[in-house]
């Protein structure tokens, strides 16, 4: 039965390829005959004439040319007023950056020559003194800009002065007096 069984399978397999060879799906797309018909345009031409421009209308608010007033509209509604933006604020440079050169310092002693060099020394930066009265002031040997402030060092880590910038210049205090400091360009 088994052989039966292949010989009846061979059969239709064989038939089937002998139709699959027989059939006109493997021989390509057919060309269609297409009917000839006299293509006739769809609608009549138009006659060309001469082409014109104009400007636009201005938008509804604005006049037409320096010095007109604007067209009338049919439904002119007052626009509302617009209000220029508010002038900016000056930028003021902010950071370490902002503060490294020469200042001149002024205290309750009188007046000298501060300068906040970029050059590193260990954690912080060098900083030196010139002509100062207030014998503190004169130590200073090293700077640093933390939170928004100016630290001035003497030798060893003492804070000589805290100062804040206030647009151009730098306002704070001495430590050990308590009195007012300020550095100016």
């Amino acid at each position: 039965m088994t052989r039966g069984f292949l010989s009846k399978a061979a059969c239709l397999v064989l038939a089937a390829s002998v139709g699959a060879c027989a059939s006109n799906r493997f021989e390509g797309p057919r060309e269609r005959p297409r009917p000839q018909a006299a293509l006739e345009p769809a609608t009549p031409a138009l006659p060309a004439g001469t082409v014109t421009s104009e400007p636009l209308a201005p938008p509804p608010g604005a006049s037409a040319a320096p010095g007109e007033p604007p067209p009338p509209s049919a439904a002119a509604a007052p626009s509302p007023a617009i209000e220029p933006p508010p002038a900016p604020r000056p930028v003021v440079a902010t950071g370490r950056s902002s503060v490294v050169g020469s200042w001149n310092a002024t205290d309750a002693a009188g007046s000298c020559k501060v300068s906040l060099s970029s050059t590193p020394s260990l954690d912080l930066y060098k900083a030196t003194t010139a002509g100062c009265g207030n014998k503190d002031l004169a130590k200073v040997s090293a700077w640093d800009f933390r939170d928004g402030e100016v630290y001035l060092y003497q030798p060893g880590g003492t804070v000589a002065a805290r100062l804040r910038q206030a647009g151009g210049s730098l306002d704070g205090a001495l430590s050990k007096s308590g009195a007012p400091l300020s550095l100016a360009r």
